[in-house]
């Protein structure tokens, strides 16, 4: 048996992390119009691994500690028991309430990084910080159970495919609303911040509370499984998220096209390039391309400089010199580029 346990603790080092890491690949590879640094990606999903969880930890602590303090004092003056109700607080208040912040500070930091451009980015990040408290979690969840190889495997299956998920989906949200203004002003900012963030406690909370309730003493929790409800509600907020990330790569696409069309018009880059390189598919060919344009560079900066020139828009008469120059700079580095073709 200490043989089947230490070979379970092994293995699970590897089911927490592998699943995870191919979720993560799978996100990035989607962002097909501009994606992230794959160093700047993989710094966010360490600190969901290791710094949220820190974070986590240390926040529950307090938050706990205080719901203990005032179910002691109901306790003391009331003749209803709070102990139940401890348990579910736990779960559906402490561990929303102090996780999902810690998850998404670390996206206050990412968003004002050069390359972090629009919704799809912070769809990108914030599942990489979910991810890797996902996995981090998972590890510890894992390894508590190794002593029955029946309930390790419903447990590697359940928080593999839904908890760590839900921790992806949660964070994105937060990703996503920070993405939408974060060059429409400070004050736009912050409420889309703040909404973003209630939205995936809200998540959260609902993932947490339906397999809280059949705990708690109600009638309703006698006639429903609340646990086999909670994973068919669950993939439907998870397709609501992964089509709203489709519907910002359809925007990036059509603000590609419609950007390098006014390029196009002011003669600095060919008429029929912007609706091949607003196409993930076209945009791989090389037959548009003139011979001696090094295509990768070409793309990389034509698509660059949309995004530069979306935000100026966006930011209006707030944009930094930084950004004005930086899209003469862009629309100078394609001309040089085309007229050194052969």
């Amino acid at each position: 048996m200490a043989i089947v346990s230490l070979f379970l603790t092994a293995l699970s080092t590897l089911c927490a992390s592998l699943p995870m890491l191919v979720f993560l690949a799978a996100i990035w590879w989607m962002d097909r119009y501009d994606r992230e640094p794959i160093w700047l990606v993989a710094l966010t999903f360490l600190w969901g691994a290791i710094g949220s969880i820190l974070f986590a930890l240390i926040g529950s602590l307090f938050v706990t500690r205080a719901i203990a303090i005032v179910a002691g004092i109901i306790a003391a003056f009331s003749p209803f028991d709070p102990l139940p109700w401890i348990d579910a607080a736990g779960a559906v208040v402490v561990a929303p309430l102090v996780e999902e912040p810690s998850k998404a500070v670390f996206l206050l930091f990412v968003i004002w990084n050069r390359h972090f451009d629009n919704m799809t980015d912070g769809f990108v990040y914030g599942a990489a910080a979910g991810l890797g408290f996902g996995m981090t979690e998972n590890f510890m969840y894992f390894t508590s159970v190794t002593g029955d190889i029946e309930a390790w495997g419903f447990t590697v299956i359940i928080r593999t495919f839904y908890s760590a998920v839900m921790h992806a989906t949660c964070t994105s949200i937060v990703g996503a609303a920070l993405g939408f203004a974060r060059f429409r002003g400070l004050p736009l900012l912050i409420v889309c911040g703040g909404t973003g963030l209630a939205m995936a406690m809200g998540v959260h909370a609902l993932w947490n509370g339906l397999l809280t309730l059949a705990d708690i003493d109600f009638a309703v929790a006698e006639s429903v499984n609340f646990f086999y409800l909670n994973l068919v509600i669950f993939p439907f907020q998870v397709l609501v998220v992964f089509l709203l990330f489709q519907i910002c790569l359809l925007e990036e696409s059509a603000n590609i096209r419609r950007e390098l069309r006014e390029e196009a018009d002011n003669g600095v880059i060919p008429e029929h390039h912007p609706p091949v390189i607003a196409s993930w598919i076209r945009r791989h060919t090389r037959s548009w391309l003139p011979k001696g344009v090094n295509h990768y560079r070409y793309i990389q900066t034509a698509t660059s400089l949309a995004m530069r020139k979306k935000q100026i828009r966006q930011m209006r008469h707030r944009a930094p010199t930084f950004y004005l120059d930086d899209v003469k700079r862009l629309r100078r580095q394609l001309q040089v580029m085309l007229e050194g073709s052969t």
